[in-house]
Parts: C-alpha cells; structure tokens; sequence
C-alpha cells in the first residue's frame, strides 16, 4: 500500500483523560496506547505513516516503533496538525490518504479496508455509528428540547480521502474544525459513510481507559498482573514537639529523628510500591548520604514510587499501612491521614488504609522509644 499513507493525530494534551500523561502516552496493557494505534495500523497493511506529535513529545516517541514512521511536529490546533502532515507528504504525495485519531488504538484492519474500498469510486469516506439513544437538547439541567436522530451519525476514523483533495481544502480552511469531514465538506465535496465499530472508541476520559483495557483483554486473552509489596520502617523519638505521620502533622512532646522528616508511615508505604515493583527502596532512590534529601517532606518520596509504577503500567489497587506506637494516639487522625495519602497517590480514599496498634509494651516501641510502621500495596496492571 506504497500508494496510501496514513496520519495519525497524537499531538493534543488531552486534559480531560486525566492522569500524568496526554492519553496518547499513557499506559494500556503495558505499552503506550499509541504503539497499539501503530501496530492497529501496520496489521492492516498500510506502511507509509505519518506520526504528528507535539514537539516535547518527540523524544519520548523514541520509545516506539518508528520503522515507516516520519515524524512531523503538529501545531496549535488539530487542523493545523494535519495540515502539517498532509504538507509533509506533499513532496512525494500518496493517492489516497487516512487521518487517524492517535488515542484510537482498536481499529480494525476492515474498518480501514472498508474505507478505502469506498475511495475507490468516491473523493471521501469515513466511518461512522448510527446515533441509537434519543437525544435531548437541555438548559440549566432540565430537557428543553428534542433532536430527530434518524438521520445522525457518530464519527470516527480513519477518514480517507483523495490526498489533492483534502490538501486543498485545508489549505482553503481558515481556522480549526471537529475533524477532516468538516473540512471537506466545508469545500464542497461529498464525503461516503462506511461502517464503523464500537470498539473503535477514542479515549476521551478516565473510564474510556477501563474500557479499553477490557477490550484489550477480550482480544489478547491477556490477565491482569497483580503484584504485592510490603514495606517496614522505624524512626526513633527525639527532640519535638510534633509526629509527621502519613501525611499528617501530629502533636507529641517528642518528635521523630530522621535525615527527611521521617514520616514512618509514608516511609513504609513508598517501600511497599518499590517492592511490589522489584524496584529496591527508598534509601537506593533517595540516598540518605545525599544532602539534598535532608529534611525533605516524605510526600516527594512516595510521589515518585507511584510515578515509577505508572510509567510501567501498573495503578494502585489499594494499600495498607499499620503504625505502630504507644503514643502519640493515631485513632483521631487516621481520616486525615488516609486523605493525605490519597492525595499525593492520587487515588479515592476508600483504597487506603491507615490504622494503628500498640505492642504492649513489649519492645523499643512498648518503651516508648521510637514508631516502627508496616505497610502493604497492591499494584494492578491491565
């Protein structure tokens, strides 16, 4: 298919999927949800590909299977990134060319086909999904009226057209558009509707990705990998007047002795990560012989071993983490706690536990010496 390129549009932020990534980089059954898109494509036989990206995403794409790939920086709008790519093209230009959403990563090889068996009599094709559920029109949370669904379809892509055609028409559009049947349209040419696919969806918000990760384990018969990690850690008493604990600032006639601010039980929660990762602990990360980490607020420390977890894939299925001390009494805090460690791992309270026990008086801890804490995380990945 020398005579057929396609593009694929990965250069937006893509804010309302959430996470620390643009949705197109992040993570879906271990790899970045634009090398299944890639690999979408390839299967389908196409081998001329055209990669936009935003141009601080260029080194990260190192990461991908660029065989066949031109890479082409995009520009502040979708429009403008496709113009990009279809002027990249223009030197050696294709016949028939596809533009492809990046954050679609499950279109199949006949719905491409499909596609381009309609650009054989027709300029335009794209595919779409009759509209099935009524449609409301609504003001200040309240139905205000109602939209005719018979004739309404939902887009999707890739959408093919005769290259000299849509380069000339977005280079006649001034400004951006919903996407390149728009841009056709708008220059007066008729574009073929070919079938679509609900499992074609573009990852849009959070729960998209869920979707897609069951997809994703329909088609490979691929499990979940579930891992488990435990971390330990003791902080002696010293001078103070206050216990930083989980996150939480804990009046005490004494405080805890440590190079950061030895927060024991975050401490043995970001142990627990990295274990459950193989990925070492705290003091391999955070050296304590460095003297940039002296003092330096616990939050940083298990920030990074959730960041660590998600760039290989895994999310935090909950965690546990027992104090253990005479005093200061943990039991009025523990809400807070679980609050402020779910907000540093960026997850709902209800998947972190914090409570606490004494030892009876027995040991370094019973003595009133110090607060030893153990934790557990479980970390999932799709």
């Amino acid at each position: 298919m020398r005579n057929i390129a396609a593009i694929i549009v990965a250069a937006g932020r893509g804010t309302r999927a959430g996470g620390a990534a643009p949705k197109q980089w992040q993570i879906l059954g271990n790899r970045p949800v634009l090398a299944h898109t890639l690999d979408a494509l390839r299967d389908a036989g196409l081998s001329r590909l055209v990669l936009v990206l935003h141009p601080d995403d260029f080194a990260r794409a190192q990461a991908l299977d660029l065989s066949h790939v031109q890479l082409v920086a995009g520009g502040t709008t979708r429009s403008a990134s496709v113009r990009a790519a279809l002027d990249a093209l223009a030197p050696d230009p294709p016949a028939k060319v596809l533009i492809h959403d990046g954050a679609r990563p499950f279109v199949s090889a006949k719905i491409i086909h499909d596609v381009l068996a309609a650009l054989e009599t027709a300029g335009a094709a794209a595919p779409a999904l009759p509209v099935t559920d009524a449609l409301w029109q609504g003001t200040d949370g309240a139905v205000s009226g109602f939209v005719p669904r018979a004739s309404l379809y939902r887009a999707q892509t890739p959408q093919g057209f005769d290259f000299g055609l849509v380069h000339a028409a977005h280079h006649n559009h001034d400004g951006d558009a919903a996407d390149d049947v728009e841009i056709a349209r708008l220059a007066g040419h008729d574009v073929t509707i070919t079938k679509g696919c609900e499992d074609n969806l573009k990852l849009t918000y959070p729960a998209d990705f869920t979707r897609a990760a069951r997809i994703l384990r329909e088609r490979t018969g691929h499990r979940m990998d579930i891992r488990l990690g435990n971390g330990f850690d003791v902080h002696r008493f010293g001078v103070g007047d206050g216990c930083w604990l989980c996150g939480v600032l804990v009046a005490h006639d004494r405080g805890l002795q440590g190079h950061s601010d030895a927060d024991v039980g975050m401490h043995a929660l970001t142990d627990a990560i990295y274990g459950a990762l193989g990925a070492g602990d705290i003091g391999q990360h955070f050296p304590p012989s460095d003297p940039q980490w002296k003092g330096a607020a616990s939050h940083i420390f298990l920030r990074h071993a959730v960041e660590l977890a998600q760039e290989r894939g895994f999310r935090i299925g909950n965690c546990d983490v027992t104090l253990i001390c005479e005093y200061p009494k943990i039991g009025p805090h523990t809400q807070r706690m679980r609050q402020a460690l779910a907000d540093i791992m960026g997850i709902d309270v209800a998947r972190v536990s914090v409570k606490a026990t004494t030892s009876e008086k027995l040991g370094f801890t019973g003595r009133e010496e110090g607060i030893a804490a153990l934790a557990t995380a479980c970390l999932m990945a799709d």
